[in-house]
Protein backbone atom coordinates (compact mmCIF):
# COMPACT_ATOMS: atom_id res chain seq x y z
CA UNK A 1 0.00 0.00 0.00
CA UNK A 2 3.40 2.60 -0.88
CA UNK A 3 1.36 5.57 -2.33
CA UNK A 4 3.42 6.93 -4.65
CA UNK A 5 4.16 10.84 -5.55
CA UNK A 6 1.41 12.39 -7.28
CA UNK A 7 -1.45 10.36 -6.22
CA UNK A 8 -2.30 12.75 -3.49
CA UNK A 9 -1.77 16.26 -4.04
CA UNK A 10 0.74 19.00 -2.33
CA UNK A 11 -1.93 20.37 0.60
CA UNK A 12 -2.82 17.30 1.93
CA UNK A 13 0.33 15.71 1.67
CA UNK A 14 1.54 18.49 3.69
CA UNK A 15 -0.52 17.99 6.09
CA UNK A 16 -0.39 14.16 6.23
CA UNK A 17 3.54 14.99 7.01
CA UNK A 18 2.77 17.49 9.89
CA UNK A 19 0.42 14.11 11.41
CA UNK A 20 3.03 12.30 10.56
CA UNK A 21 5.43 13.87 12.41
CA UNK A 22 3.61 14.45 15.54
CA UNK A 23 2.83 10.97 15.84
CA UNK A 24 6.58 10.01 15.20
CA UNK A 25 6.94 12.42 17.78
CA UNK A 26 4.57 11.47 20.65
CA UNK A 27 6.03 7.28 19.35
CA UNK A 28 9.15 8.50 20.30
CA UNK A 29 8.43 9.59 23.58
CA UNK A 30 6.42 6.82 24.55
CA UNK A 31 9.02 4.50 23.36
CA UNK A 32 10.78 5.08 26.25
CA UNK A 33 8.36 3.49 28.67
CA UNK A 34 8.13 0.82 26.13
CA UNK A 35 12.05 -0.44 25.72
CA UNK A 36 14.25 -1.24 28.01
CA UNK A 37 18.02 -2.90 27.73
CA UNK A 38 16.38 -6.54 26.24
CA UNK A 39 13.72 -4.91 24.26
CA UNK A 40 15.43 -2.20 22.52
CA UNK A 41 17.83 -4.04 19.85
CA UNK A 42 14.62 -6.33 19.56
CA UNK A 43 13.03 -3.69 17.94
CA UNK A 44 15.66 -3.03 15.45
CA UNK A 45 15.30 -6.73 14.79
CA UNK A 46 11.17 -6.24 14.22
CA UNK A 47 11.76 -3.39 11.97
CA UNK A 48 14.49 -5.68 9.99
CA UNK A 49 11.53 -8.42 10.02
CA UNK A 50 9.20 -5.91 8.53
CA UNK A 51 11.50 -5.06 5.66
CA UNK A 52 11.76 -8.81 4.63
CA UNK A 53 8.49 -9.70 5.04
CA UNK A 54 6.94 -6.99 2.84
CA UNK A 55 9.25 -8.19 -0.11
CA UNK A 56 7.25 -11.27 0.05
CA UNK A 57 4.24 -10.01 -1.91
CA UNK A 58 1.54 -13.14 -1.98
CA UNK A 59 -1.24 -13.64 -4.10
CA UNK A 60 -5.22 -12.40 -3.66
CA UNK A 61 -6.68 -12.10 -6.51
CA UNK A 62 -6.75 -12.46 -9.88
CA UNK A 63 -4.03 -10.15 -10.88
CA UNK A 64 -3.44 -9.00 -7.40
CA UNK A 65 -0.91 -9.97 -4.49
CA UNK A 66 -0.88 -8.15 -0.83
CA UNK A 67 2.24 -8.03 1.50
CA UNK A 68 2.43 -7.32 5.11
CA UNK A 69 1.93 -3.63 6.77
CA UNK A 70 3.62 -4.83 10.06
CA UNK A 71 1.85 -1.95 11.96
CA UNK A 72 -0.04 -5.00 14.31
CA UNK A 73 2.78 -6.81 14.20
CA UNK A 74 5.22 -4.78 15.43
CA UNK A 75 2.74 -2.76 18.35
CA UNK A 76 2.59 -6.71 19.74
CA UNK A 77 5.59 -7.56 19.63
CA UNK A 78 7.60 -4.21 20.85
CA UNK A 79 4.46 -2.11 21.95
CA UNK A 80 2.38 0.93 19.81
CA UNK A 81 4.68 3.52 20.61
CA UNK A 82 7.71 1.33 19.18
CA UNK A 83 5.75 -0.19 16.55
CA UNK A 84 4.86 3.16 14.52
CA UNK A 85 8.68 3.87 15.05
CA UNK A 86 9.55 0.36 13.44
CA UNK A 87 7.12 0.58 10.42
CA UNK A 88 8.12 4.20 9.78
CA UNK A 89 11.78 3.32 9.95
CA UNK A 90 10.95 0.58 7.64
CA UNK A 91 8.93 3.23 5.03
CA UNK A 92 11.94 5.86 5.32
CA UNK A 93 14.25 2.69 3.88
CA UNK A 94 11.95 1.79 0.92
CA UNK A 95 11.66 5.42 0.26
CA UNK A 96 15.10 6.64 0.15
CA UNK A 97 16.94 3.64 -0.96
CA UNK A 98 14.41 1.60 -2.76
CA UNK A 99 12.37 3.88 -4.35
CA UNK A 100 9.22 2.54 -3.15
CA UNK A 101 6.55 4.93 -1.56
CA UNK A 102 6.87 8.17 -2.51
CA UNK A 103 9.03 11.00 -0.57
CA UNK A 104 6.79 13.48 -1.40
CA UNK A 105 3.89 10.83 0.56
CA UNK A 106 6.01 9.70 3.13
CA UNK A 107 3.66 11.52 5.46
CA UNK A 108 0.61 9.32 4.12
CA UNK A 109 2.63 6.34 4.16
CA UNK A 110 3.50 6.50 8.00
CA UNK A 111 -0.32 7.60 8.84
CA UNK A 112 -1.70 5.19 6.73
CA UNK A 113 0.67 2.13 7.40
CA UNK A 114 2.33 3.12 10.54
CA UNK A 115 -0.41 4.79 12.87
CA UNK A 116 -3.29 3.76 11.71
CA UNK A 117 -2.74 -0.03 11.57
CA UNK A 118 -0.88 0.36 14.86
CA UNK A 119 -3.65 2.09 16.40
CA UNK A 120 -6.82 -0.39 15.05
CA UNK A 121 -4.72 -3.40 15.91
CA UNK A 122 -3.88 -2.56 19.13
CA UNK A 123 -7.27 -1.35 19.79
CA UNK A 124 -8.25 -4.49 19.04
CA UNK A 125 -5.93 -6.22 20.17
CA UNK A 126 -6.46 -4.94 23.78
CA UNK A 127 -10.25 -5.20 23.74
CA UNK A 128 -10.47 -8.77 22.49
CA UNK A 129 -7.97 -9.65 25.22
CA UNK A 130 -10.46 -8.05 27.99
CA UNK A 131 -13.23 -10.81 26.97
CA UNK A 132 -11.13 -13.70 26.48
CA UNK A 133 -9.61 -15.91 28.86
CA UNK A 134 -6.03 -15.27 30.13
CA UNK A 135 -3.90 -17.18 28.02
CA UNK A 136 -1.18 -17.13 25.35
CA UNK A 137 -3.94 -18.78 22.78
CA UNK A 138 -6.12 -15.51 23.62
CA UNK A 139 -3.02 -13.51 22.56
CA UNK A 140 -2.68 -15.44 19.71
CA UNK A 141 -6.60 -15.26 18.68
CA UNK A 142 -6.20 -11.35 19.37
CA UNK A 143 -3.28 -10.74 17.20
CA UNK A 144 -5.09 -12.47 14.43
CA UNK A 145 -8.38 -10.40 14.87
CA UNK A 146 -6.44 -6.79 14.99
CA UNK A 147 -3.93 -7.32 12.19
CA UNK A 148 -6.78 -8.35 9.79
CA UNK A 149 -8.95 -5.58 10.67
CA UNK A 150 -5.97 -2.75 10.54
CA UNK A 151 -5.43 -3.38 6.81
CA UNK A 152 -9.18 -2.32 5.63
CA UNK A 153 -8.16 0.30 8.21
CA UNK A 154 -5.09 1.89 6.32
CA UNK A 155 -7.38 1.27 2.82
CA UNK A 156 -10.23 3.38 4.44
CA UNK A 157 -7.73 6.17 5.00
CA UNK A 158 -5.99 6.36 1.92
CA UNK A 159 -9.97 6.37 0.64
CA UNK A 160 -10.21 9.49 3.01
CA UNK A 161 -6.94 11.16 1.72
CA UNK A 162 -7.84 10.65 -1.96
CA UNK A 163 -10.94 12.29 -0.63
CA UNK A 164 -9.17 15.46 -0.06
CA UNK A 165 -6.46 15.62 -2.16
CA UNK A 166 -6.80 12.82 -4.59
CA UNK A 167 -5.44 14.06 -8.03
CA UNK A 168 -7.94 12.47 -10.79
CA UNK A 169 -11.52 12.44 -10.68
CA UNK A 170 -12.39 9.15 -9.97
CA UNK A 171 -15.91 8.64 -7.87
CA UNK A 172 -14.92 8.57 -3.88
CA UNK A 173 -17.53 5.74 -3.86
CA UNK A 174 -15.55 3.66 -6.44
CA UNK A 175 -12.10 4.01 -4.72
CA UNK A 176 -13.80 3.16 -1.46
CA UNK A 177 -15.07 -0.20 -2.44
CA UNK A 178 -12.60 -1.09 -4.21
CA UNK A 179 -9.85 -0.59 -1.50
CA UNK A 180 -11.45 -2.09 1.39
CA UNK A 181 -12.92 -4.94 -1.11
CA UNK A 182 -8.89 -6.13 -1.86
CA UNK A 183 -7.76 -4.97 1.09
CA UNK A 184 -9.79 -7.07 3.25
CA UNK A 185 -8.56 -9.82 1.39
CA UNK A 186 -4.80 -8.97 2.07
CA UNK A 187 -5.75 -8.25 5.91
CA UNK A 188 -6.43 -12.23 5.95
CA UNK A 189 -2.37 -13.13 4.73
CA UNK A 190 -1.92 -9.94 7.53
CA UNK A 191 -3.15 -12.23 10.21
CA UNK A 192 -2.10 -15.24 9.21
CA UNK A 193 1.38 -13.98 9.36
CA UNK A 194 0.92 -11.87 12.26
CA UNK A 195 -0.71 -14.75 14.30
CA UNK A 196 1.76 -17.47 13.21
CA UNK A 197 4.70 -15.00 14.14
CA UNK A 198 3.55 -13.88 17.51
CA UNK A 199 2.47 -17.32 18.08
CA UNK A 200 6.45 -18.68 17.80
CA UNK A 201 7.74 -16.08 19.97
CA UNK A 202 5.31 -16.34 22.81
CA UNK A 203 6.55 -20.08 22.55
CA UNK A 204 10.16 -19.38 22.91
CA UNK A 205 10.15 -16.06 24.91
CA UNK A 206 6.78 -15.36 26.15
CA UNK A 207 8.52 -12.37 28.40
CA UNK A 208 9.51 -10.46 25.64
CA UNK A 209 5.94 -9.97 23.98
CA UNK A 210 4.71 -6.46 24.78
CA UNK A 211 1.11 -7.60 24.25
CA UNK A 212 1.19 -10.88 26.28
CA UNK A 213 3.01 -9.15 29.56
CA UNK A 214 0.75 -10.40 32.62
CA UNK A 215 -0.51 -12.91 31.01
CA UNK A 216 1.86 -15.65 32.46
CA UNK A 217 0.04 -18.80 33.68
CA UNK A 218 1.15 -20.25 37.46
CA UNK A 219 2.86 -23.69 36.97
CA UNK A 220 0.60 -26.38 37.98
CA UNK A 221 2.17 -29.93 39.60
CA UNK A 222 0.28 -32.86 39.93
CA UNK A 223 0.34 -34.26 43.64
CA UNK A 224 -1.56 -37.30 44.20
CA UNK A 225 -3.68 -36.88 40.63
CA UNK A 226 -4.59 -32.94 41.60
CA UNK A 227 -3.58 -30.06 39.96
CA UNK A 228 -1.94 -27.70 42.31
CA UNK A 229 0.10 -24.30 42.38
CA UNK A 230 4.12 -24.54 42.05
CA UNK A 231 5.76 -23.22 44.90
CA UNK A 232 6.88 -19.82 44.22
CA UNK A 233 11.02 -19.81 43.46
CA UNK A 234 13.33 -17.79 45.84
CA UNK A 235 14.17 -14.21 44.81
CA UNK A 236 17.47 -14.31 43.16
CA UNK A 237 20.30 -13.34 45.24
CA UNK A 238 23.85 -12.17 44.83
CA UNK A 239 25.01 -15.16 45.67
CA UNK A 240 22.43 -17.18 43.47
CA UNK A 241 22.08 -15.34 40.35
CA UNK A 242 19.48 -16.22 37.80
CA UNK A 243 21.25 -17.87 34.73
CA UNK A 244 22.78 -15.80 32.21
CA UNK A 245 20.99 -18.19 29.45
CA UNK A 246 17.32 -17.37 31.16
CA UNK A 247 17.88 -13.58 30.49
CA UNK A 248 19.75 -13.32 27.10
CA UNK A 249 17.99 -12.58 24.24
CA UNK A 250 20.96 -13.26 21.89
CA UNK A 251 19.92 -16.76 20.64
CA UNK A 252 16.21 -14.73 19.69
CA UNK A 253 17.64 -11.84 17.72
CA UNK A 254 20.71 -14.42 16.02
CA UNK A 255 17.71 -16.54 14.73
CA UNK A 256 15.20 -13.31 13.94
CA UNK A 257 18.15 -11.84 12.07
CA UNK A 258 18.92 -14.87 10.03
CA UNK A 259 15.35 -15.51 9.08
CA UNK A 260 14.40 -12.42 7.74
CA UNK A 261 17.82 -12.56 5.52
CA UNK A 262 16.89 -15.77 4.34
CA UNK A 263 12.91 -14.32 3.89
CA UNK A 264 14.46 -11.26 1.81
CA UNK A 265 17.71 -12.59 0.18
CA UNK A 266 16.40 -15.82 -1.13
CA UNK A 267 12.36 -16.26 -0.70
CA UNK A 268 11.40 -12.94 -1.92
CA UNK A 269 12.74 -14.19 -5.50
CA UNK A 270 9.73 -16.64 -5.06
CA UNK A 271 6.77 -13.67 -4.33
CA UNK A 272 4.34 -12.57 -6.80
CA UNK A 273 5.05 -10.15 -8.98
CA UNK A 274 1.10 -8.72 -9.50
CA UNK A 275 1.08 -5.75 -8.47
CA UNK A 276 -0.25 -5.10 -4.95
CA UNK A 277 -3.58 -3.82 -3.85
CA UNK A 278 -3.32 -0.47 -4.54
CA UNK A 279 -1.41 -0.47 -7.56
CA UNK A 280 -4.16 -2.62 -9.05
CA UNK A 281 -6.67 -0.32 -7.52
CA UNK A 282 -5.34 2.96 -9.07
CA UNK A 283 -4.39 1.25 -12.31
CA UNK A 284 -8.25 -0.08 -12.85
CA UNK A 285 -9.54 2.92 -11.69
CA UNK A 286 -7.42 5.34 -12.68
CA UNK A 287 -6.28 6.85 -9.73
CA UNK A 288 -2.42 6.58 -11.16
CA UNK A 289 -3.00 8.92 -14.20
CA UNK A 290 -0.19 11.84 -12.64
CA UNK A 291 1.89 9.53 -10.97
CA UNK A 292 4.95 10.90 -11.16
CA UNK A 293 8.56 9.30 -10.75
CA UNK A 294 9.93 8.69 -7.86
CA UNK A 295 12.40 10.96 -6.82
CA UNK A 296 15.30 8.04 -6.01
CA UNK A 297 14.42 5.91 -9.40
CA UNK A 298 18.31 6.51 -9.95
CA UNK A 299 19.09 4.87 -6.52
CA UNK A 300 21.39 1.94 -7.31
CA UNK A 301 18.93 -0.16 -5.18
CA UNK A 302 15.62 1.44 -6.66
CA UNK A 303 12.77 -1.30 -7.46
CA UNK A 304 14.89 -3.57 -4.94
CA UNK A 305 17.86 -4.53 -7.07
CA UNK A 306 21.54 -3.86 -7.20
CA UNK A 307 22.39 -1.80 -10.38
CA UNK A 308 24.71 -3.42 -12.79
CA UNK A 309 24.03 -7.23 -11.09
CA UNK A 310 22.29 -9.25 -14.45
CA UNK A 311 21.32 -11.81 -12.77
CA UNK A 312 17.81 -11.32 -11.22
CA UNK A 313 17.86 -13.73 -8.33
CA UNK A 314 21.51 -12.39 -7.52
CA UNK A 315 20.19 -8.93 -7.91
CA UNK A 316 17.27 -9.29 -5.75
CA UNK A 317 18.68 -11.40 -3.33
CA UNK A 318 21.41 -8.75 -2.45
CA UNK A 319 19.21 -5.93 -2.15
CA UNK A 320 16.99 -7.50 0.32
CA UNK A 321 20.26 -8.44 2.35
CA UNK A 322 21.00 -5.06 2.23
CA UNK A 323 18.24 -3.58 3.16
CA UNK A 324 17.47 -5.67 5.84
CA UNK A 325 21.21 -4.88 7.22
CA UNK A 326 20.34 -1.09 6.92
CA UNK A 327 17.39 -1.13 8.71
CA UNK A 328 18.60 -3.26 11.42
CA UNK A 329 21.39 -0.70 12.09
CA UNK A 330 19.24 1.76 11.90
CA UNK A 331 16.20 0.77 13.62
CA UNK A 332 18.73 -0.62 16.52
CA UNK A 333 20.51 2.83 16.46
CA UNK A 334 17.74 4.99 17.01
CA UNK A 335 16.17 2.38 19.85
CA UNK A 336 19.38 2.46 21.36
CA UNK A 337 19.27 6.28 21.87
CA UNK A 338 15.21 6.31 22.58
CA UNK A 339 16.30 3.82 25.62
CA UNK A 340 19.34 5.81 26.54
CA UNK A 341 17.38 8.98 26.95
CA UNK A 342 14.68 7.04 29.40
CA UNK A 343 17.85 5.68 31.58
CA UNK A 344 19.25 9.29 31.75
CA UNK A 345 15.35 10.37 32.50
CA UNK A 346 15.57 7.85 34.96
CA UNK A 347 18.48 9.25 36.52
CA UNK A 348 17.45 12.48 36.47
CA UNK A 349 14.08 12.00 38.37
CA UNK A 350 15.98 9.54 40.54
CA UNK A 351 19.16 11.50 41.73
CA UNK A 352 18.24 13.17 45.60
CA UNK A 353 19.46 16.91 44.96
CA UNK A 354 22.24 17.87 47.50
CA UNK A 355 21.18 19.36 50.46
CA UNK A 356 22.09 23.19 51.69
CA UNK A 357 23.88 23.68 54.62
Amino acid sequence: MHVPDGFINAPVSVAAGAVAATAVAVSLRGARRELDERTAPLAGLVAAFIFAVQMLNFPVAAGTSGHLLGGALAAILVGPYTGVLCVSVVLLMQGILFADGGLTALGVNITNMAVVTVVVAYAVFRGLLRLLPAGRRSVTVAAFAGALLSVPGAAVMFTLFYALGGTTDVPIGKVFTAMTGVHVLIGIGEAVITAATVGAVIAVRPDLVHGARGLAVPLKLRVDGRLVDAPAAPAATPAAPVPAAARSTRPLWISGLVTALVLAGFVSYYASSSPDGLEKVAADQGIDAKAREHAAAGSPLADYSVKDVSDARLSGGLAGIIGVGGTVLVGTGIFWAVRRRRAEDLTATTTPAPSAH
